[in-house]
């Protein structure tokens, strides 16, 4: 972990093409080392954080070939769930800990020691508690993956290399809880009235930070649904009380650019590389086929005028099958942090699970179409879908966790959460998997290989913990 955080400290990059407000603080002061350092840290973390949840990068983020979306054309080690020859969860660690996390830390320090104007002064305690609100809960949504994607993880000793260079590994149903009170306290901070800095997602609007709270509490509240219920439940319930996204003008959002290095890592993977790594996966695109989802047109392109996808784990050459949709092959494409339709099937869950935040089959159809919507479909594409795929009370875990898998096509990290606790579809291990996996699809990453050598007493004590450092060990919340 040491070797982690200390390997790169990057607390100066930021979006070269980004607009001047953008990187603006809103103290106005160019002079002031304080208005150009913290929100150059956020911007950088925001960035960073849109960059590994989006990327199809096979050597950062393979969740796209996990859930059964796309399908490697010719190297298939990562189809197959070999994560370990690329060091796949080292780049995870080092995107959250040290991109993310650290650069986040460090903006909270220099907000906390400085010292306002004259000018400043009456507003200044609202303004920096609203700063430190927004820093602290993206903090939290990074922690949430980490664990999400892990377990146990370093987490009360995880951000000071220099008194911990070898933290240890929390518990990580500790780990919620302790995210759940730290988001409420957030959120508590939060003075729509006030201002923060014009950072990337928002532009500094608490109104829709407040929302972005109280959907990331929606988020942390289900995702425990299993393990805690009675938390989950009052959780999920405080957060609909609260006031989560309502409409796709809500959703959290990073803007690309057409030039490098601020496009969108899709295109940067699939386009300036100049290579033809992925086709769609067979998995998705004959579910799409057999219910004629006009959604398809949008997620991928056609291949001898049919919509085909490659065998998960087989060798799928890219002239014999559908490409990813024209989304993909835009430099331009937004990255998703958090949107509508993903909390939009949180409501369907939790209406289902407790009968909360309205009817169950009300808030499916809004999730359904919330989708639709979001691909430039239309509200009655979506109601012809809802009458030939409608709500089923009966196993309702099948109805929400199939929609949710097909709707989260460009959020693989969300989708494989739904897919985890929900347990649906139904999916068959790659072709020829490694045996590592059990011949399973895998429930979690196993940890950095950095950590054997650097932190062996605690990775040993941390992967002991959560029943082994295997593909195929489940989560806490993970129960069923």
């Amino acid at each position: 972990m040491k070797k982690i955080l200390a390997s790169i400290i990057l607390t100066a990059s930021v979006l070269q093409s980004c607009d001047n407000e953008a990187l603006t603080d809103l103290n106005k002061d160019p002079n002031s080392y304080y208005t150009t350092v913290p929100i150059t840290l956020v911007t950088y973390a925001e960035k960073q954080m849109s960059d590994y949840l989006n990327t199809p990068n096979v050597n950062n983020n393979n969740l796209r070939l996990t859930m059964q979306y796309w399908q490697e054309t010719t190297y298939l080690d990562e189809s197959r769930y070999d994560f370990i020859t690329r060091k796949v969860t080292n780049q995870t660690w080092t995107y959250m800990y040290v991109r993310v996390l650290k650069n986040l830390e460090q903006a909270k320090k220099i907000i906390k020691d400085y010292n306002p104007t004259a000018s400043e002064a009456a507003t200044w305690p609202t303004t920096m508690k609203n700063q430190l609100a927004i820093i602290d809960m993206l903090q939290i949504y990074a922690y949430q993956t980490l664990v999400d994607t892990n377990g146990d993880v370093p987490y009360s000793e995880s951000l000071d290399v220099d008194k911990y260079p070898l933290p240890k590994y929390d518990d990580a149903a500790t780990v919620y809880t302790q995210l759940i009170s730290r988001l409420q306290a957030d959120l508590a901070n939060i003075d729509t009235s006030g201002q923060s800095f014009a950072e990337p997602y928002y532009n500094g609007n608490m109104n829709n930070w407040k929302k972005f709270g109280n959907s990331l509490l929606l988020k942390l509240g289900i995702a425990i649904a299993d393990s805690h219920p009675t938390l989950a439940q009052s959780t999920c319930q405080t957060a609909i009380t609260g006031g989560v996204f309502a409409s796709g003008a809500d959703d959290c959002l990073l803007s690309y650019f057409a030039d490098s290095p601020n496009f969108n890592p899709l295109y940067e993977n699939l386009v300036a590389s100049n290579r033809n790594d992925f086709v769609a996966g067979k998995t998705i695109v004959d579910k799409m086929n057999a219910t004629a989802d006009v959604r398809r047109s949008e997620y991928f392109q056609l291949r001898g005028g049919i919509y085909k996808g490659g065998t998960i784990g087989a060798s799928s050459p890219f002239g014999s099958y559908s490409p990813a949709g024209q989304f993909a092959y835009e430099p331009t494409t937004k990255g998703i942090l958090l949107n509508y339709t993903e909390v939009a099937f949180y409501l369907a869950e939790a209406s289902a699970r407790w009968n909360i935040g309205g009817s169950a089959a009300t808030n499916y159809d809004n999730a359904v179409t919330a989708s639709f919507l979001q691909w430039g479909k239309t509200a009655a594409d979506a109601n012809v879908y809802l009458t030939a795929n409608p709500y089923d009370a009966t196993n309702w875990k099948k109805s929400i966790g199939t929609e949710a898998w097909l709707a989260m096509y460009n959020q693989p990290m969300q989708s494989w959460n739904f897919w985890r606790r929900l347990d649906y579809p139904v999916l068959a291990p790659a072709a020829n998997a490694v045996a590592e996996s059990n011949n399973l699809v895998p429930v979690r990453l196993q940890y950095p290989i950095s950590e054997q050598s650097t932190n062996p007493t605690n990775y040993a004590a941390g992967s002991a913990a959560i029943g082994g450092d295997k593909l195929y060990t489940k989560l806490f919340w993970d129960k069923f």
